[in-house]
């Protein structure tokens, strides 16, 4: 797959807390992170090495101390904060490890949101949502509630939910930690499939090795730097 133009560049980034107190923390030590239009990167990192801090940035969930970050060509370091959430909302789409659904709201009403959001009419977000469920092989189940679903159901309709705006990227941050290898598995191959077939951008926040493998480039992060970024070996479907 050819790659297109750069979607995330983020240069020098720097994060701390409790700035200016004698217990100033810096988690991220000027990080360069660049990914391109298509790409399926994985960061990888032991527990405590920056990746939720990273990804915090990356999905402009925070601010870097320093640094410039570019996303889609939109200057994220002088956006507004209504900025920032239309930025969230249109050009992100995050998959958690915790699925992060509302309980009470079928599946279906849980993928329209996003959608709602960006004041996408009724019947066209509804329409979007079905294809979307079907998409991710859920479409029995999308008059169904999240506590009537099991793990990896809910992390499927959070896939078909992460769609909805046709975003630029989807952030994937730990998203088969919660679920057993088998349904792990088949959610990866979701992954697979949006990337292969439709081209999405795809950055996967992960600790497993394994996973990390089946992306085209593999970026280590530890102590807050970068320290090594290797290809991939690649995805073989089951």
């Amino acid at each position: 797959m050819s790659k297109g133009d750069v979607i995330i560049d983020a240069q020098k980034i720097i994060k701390r807390y409790y700035i200016g107190h004698p217990n100033e923390l810096e988690i991220l030590h000027g990080i360069d992170l660049q990914v391109r239009e298509g790409e399926f990167v994985a960061i990888v990192g032991a527990s405590g090495s920056g990746k939720s801090t990273l990804m915090n940035i990356i999905g402009v969930l925070d601010k870097p101390t320093e640094g410039s970050y570019m996303l889609d060509g939109v200057d994220v370091m002088k956006a507004k904060d209504h900025e920032l959430s239309a930025i969230r909302n249109k050009k992100i789409g995050f998959v958690f490890q915790t699925y992060n659904l509302i309980s009470r709201t079928s599946a279906l009403k849980n993928v329209e949101l996003p959608m709602m959001y960006a004041g996408v009419p009724g019947g066209k977000r509804r329409k979007r949502a079905k294809e979307l469920i079907e998409m991710v092989g859920m479409g029995e189940r999308m008059h169904h509630t999240p506590d009537e679903l099991s793990g990896g159901q809910k992390q499927r309709i959070a896939i078909a939910r992460a769609m909805g705006n046709d975003p630029a990227l989807i952030l994937a941050d730990e998203p088969t930690g919660a679920l057993d290898s088998k349904t792990g598995r088949r959610v990866m191959d979701i992954f697979h499939d949006l990337h292969e077939k439709q081209g999405k951008t795809i950055v996967l926040i992960t600790h497993s090795p394994e996973l990390a493998e089946e992306c085209e480039r593999i970026l280590t992060l530890s102590d807050g730097m970068f320290i090594g970024e290797r290809r991939g070996t690649g995805y073989a479907p089951s």
